[in-house]
């Protein structure tokens, strides 16, 4: 066989190995952030410490995942009360429950770059599905801006006298934007 066609098969070889999305890891820059209503005032908080892995490649959906651990005790929205109250029994319950997770391993184009990922959400020990819509900008390190809506009470979320929906809505917006490295 002679070098040049050695090469050829090589080349050829790696034409039909399948494609693979890329591994990311969260960089900084990310946040978390949610926003709800109490009393029709209008409130918004963040979790940070949240961290989030990655395998995202527009032309390889079917291979795409994604895992957000999402630690609830630093939930803050800059009042103590109310973050007392979102860290206690009756909302996050975080002695007993003290991480959510995010997973999705179905994702769907858009169109442009929109993306949705249909995941699993896992809030005090319940398990939903939640679909994250997206933006997707590549580059060296590529940022994921998306939203999901919460239906707090599906996850027992201001259970009790929380759990009227005048006082508190039963959507919860949440917003996320991810920076990502490369995976090492």
């Amino acid at each position: 066989m002679s070098i040049r066609t050695a090469l050829l098969a090589t080349a050829l070889a790696a034409f039909a190995l399948p494609a693979f999305a890329a591994d990311y890891v969260q960089a900084a820059g990310s946040s978390l952030t949610f926003a709800s209503k109490y009393e029709g005032e209008v409130f918004t908080g963040k979790i940070p410490g949240f961290a989030t892995k990655l395998t995202f490649d527009p032309a390889q959906l079917a291979t795409s995942k994604l895992d957000v651990a999402i630690p609830l005790a630093g939930a803050s929205t800059a009042n103590s009360d109310r973050d007392d109250t979102l860290r206690g029994a009756d909302f996050f319950s975080i002695a007993k429950f003290p991480q959510a997770r995010y997973t999705a391993t179905k994702f769907r184009s858009l169109g442009g770059n929109q993306y949705a990922a249909d995941g699993t959400l896992t809030l005090r020990g319940v398990a939903k599905p939640v679909t994250l819509t997206f933006t997707w900008t590549p580059g060296a390190q590529p940022v994921l801006n998306g939203k999901a809506t919460v239906k707090r009470l599906d996850f027992g979320v201001g259970g009790g006298d929380w759990a009227d929906t005048a006082l508190i809505p039963n959507e919860v917006a949440v917003s996320t934007k991810v920076v990502f490295a490369p995976a090492k």
